[in-house]
């Protein structure tokens, strides 16, 4: 998401077809200053991202984004501590150590205004108006190709954040990523994703390719233990190896889950940081609130008592 989620969401993927204007200059992004092309729709404010509730663009957007350059792919040392397996409401991911092969075909959303500024699961701040993306388990950072399968654009965005952790979305884009696709206004769309390896065509055989060696990392900080939570019924939201991670996943749901009156808190013991909910006065009161994730987010947390 995000981050990681963009870690949750939770929460925490992409080049215009048909006719484009002339592309800016690469890594220079359109100013609000510059003319829009005749014909070019400017960028719909009323619309939010994807599921992400009061999401949105913003009321500063630059104009001809449709110009803003794909991401180049390059190799990049990957982001460690964002290989690590965690589990997002109940459900177990283990990331991609590895830039590898990876076709798939879903729903994409993205996200704006909430998260613009935050910092992603590599530490990045994120950038609404970069050519960027969220995935739950391929390889921090990574490239992929996002083609929208109504209209057969396609965009290259650099992978940098966890999510989106929605039952029926396999990928979050940036603002700009989502609205070269088409997909700004409909707020999500059916894409298909492709992995791309620094140096070849995505019709090549990737397990030939072998990537360059990556330093070593510095051993992980030990964990903070905190003091125990007080008694009564939590709901896990999730687990994590990397501290950065639940911290992440709990900024982001703090954003989003705005109807949630209990209080969200990182137990941090035995090598995990561990998100949840609570506490509730009963087993029956935590499940209501474990349905409503459910119904809005397909997913349904874990109730722990302790």
């Amino acid at each position: 998401m995000k981050n990681i989620w963009r870690l949750l969401l939770p929460c925490f993927v992409l080049a215009a077809c048909g006719s484009t204007p002339e592309p800016v200059a690469r890594n220079e992004r359109p100013t609000a200053s510059t003319a829009r092309p005749t014909g070019q729709a400017a960028p719909n404010r009323r619309w939010g991202g994807g599921y992400y509730k009061d999401d949105g663009p913003g009321d500063e957007i630059p104009e001809n984004l449709e110009q803003t350059p794909d991401a180049v792919p390059r190799w990049e040392p990957l982001h460690k501590p964002a290989l690590r397996p965690y589990e997002v409401f109940g459900t177990s991911y283990v990331p991609n150590t590895s830039v590898r092969p990876y076709k798939a075909r879903g729903i994409a959303s993205w996200y704006g205004k909430k998260f613009h500024g935050q910092k992603t699961s590599i530490g990045e701040p994120y950038d609404m108006f970069a050519m960027t993306a969220a995935h739950p388990t391929l390889a921090l950072p990574s490239y992929v190709r996002v083609s929208n399968v109504q209209n057969g654009r396609s965009v290259v965005v650099r992978v940098i954040d966890r999510g989106p952790f929605h039952a029926s979305r396999i990928i979050d884009l940036s603002y700009t990523a989502a609205y070269k696709l088409g997909l700004v206004q409909g707020g999500s769309g059916e894409v298909e994703v492709e992995a791309i390896i620094p140096g070849q065509e995505t019709s090549t055989t990737y397990a030939q390719v072998a990537p360059p060696a990556a330093p070593s990392a510095a051993p992980p900080p030990a964990p903070v233990v905190e003091t125990a939570l007080p008694s009564g019924v939590y709901l896990q939201l999730g687990a994590f190896a990397n501290a950065d991670n639940a911290d992440n996943l709990k900024l982001h749901l703090e954003r989003e889950l705005d109807w949630v009156d209990a209080r969200m808190h990182i137990l941090r013991a035995n090598g995990l940081h561990r998100l949840q909910l609570g506490p509730y006065a009963s087993r029956t009161e935590a499940q209501v609130v474990a349905d409503r994730f459910r119904s809005s987010l397909g997913y349904q947390p874990t109730i722990v008592t302790r």
